[in-house]
């Protein structure tokens, strides 16, 4: 295990997934493959970022624009690959005191997905260790537009005064409200975007890109993006 500066050491990493299906044409592969070798890689990165002491971990899932990819491969995702990983990892996962959380809409999905999403949540409610969000069925700006819609009724209410709207009350109607914003956002496969992921909570997160394909990511690479981290200055507008 590397050593870090523990005094600048990342509390909430986020992490783009991406390269699933490249992996796979590289190697004659189907995508449903891809995205298996993609959650080997994940497992390996929630028990390191657990041991190195990570205090939050969110990663990008599924997207509210994956629905548009081909039938057979969101079901794959979603009714297979999803709840597999749920069914097998969550055990370990309570062991070690990791707490789930999600960020979406999880009621636009299939009732099984549900019910073992719902589970895991329930199961490690109570956990102090790594929270490790799971952004699924998740998109940035529809989070910002329910976050409004809810803020909206309670203003019709008379439970919010207008003078009271800030950044921070809206925050508090978010999917990671109460979470700290992400320090460090990671995007593997080269692409520089982000994808309407976390496009509030990241206005001064600091972004790492690499060409490294998902699946092939592991630990070293997240040792090398949070070296990275810790010579970046943060100035959050500020002149130092």
């Amino acid at each position: 295990m590397k050593e870090f500066r523990i005094e600048k050491l990342p509390e909430h990493i986020a992490l783009i997934m991406d390269g699933n299906g490249r992996w796979a044409k590289q190697r004659g592969l189907p995508r449903s493959l891809g995205h298996k070798a993609g959650v080997e890689a994940l497992k390996e990165i929630v028990r390191y970022s657990s041991d190195i002491g990570i205090k939050i971990l969110t990663v990008y899932a599924f997207s509210t624009e994956n629905w548009a990819r081909p039938a057979e491969e969101v079901d794959y995702l979603i009714n297979i690959l999803l709840v597999e990983y749920m069914k097998k990892e969550i055990k370990e996962l309570n062991e070690n005191n990791v707490k789930i959380k999600i960020l979406g809409d999880i009621e636009a999905l299939p009732d099984a997905t549900k019910k073992q999403i719902k589970e895991a949540i329930e199961l490690t409610k109570n956990n102090t260790g790594l929270q490790f969000n799971i952004a699924l069925n998740y998109g940035g700006r529809k989070e910002i537009i329910d976050a409004v819609k809810v803020m909206t009724r309670k203003i019709l209410k008379g439970e919010i005064d207008e003078t009271d709207i800030d950044e921070n009350l809206l925050s508090n109607y978010l999917y990671t409200a109460g979470d700290k914003d992400p320090d460090l956002v990671i995007r593997t496969s080269g692409e520089m975007r982000l994808s309407n992921f976390l496009i509030w909570q990241s206005a001064y997160s600091e972004l790492y890109f690499t060409d490294v394909l998902w699946p092939d990511f592991n630990k070293e690479d997240l040792d090398l993006a949070i070296s990275e981290y810790q010579k970046r200055e943060r100035r959050f507008g500020k002149v130092k």
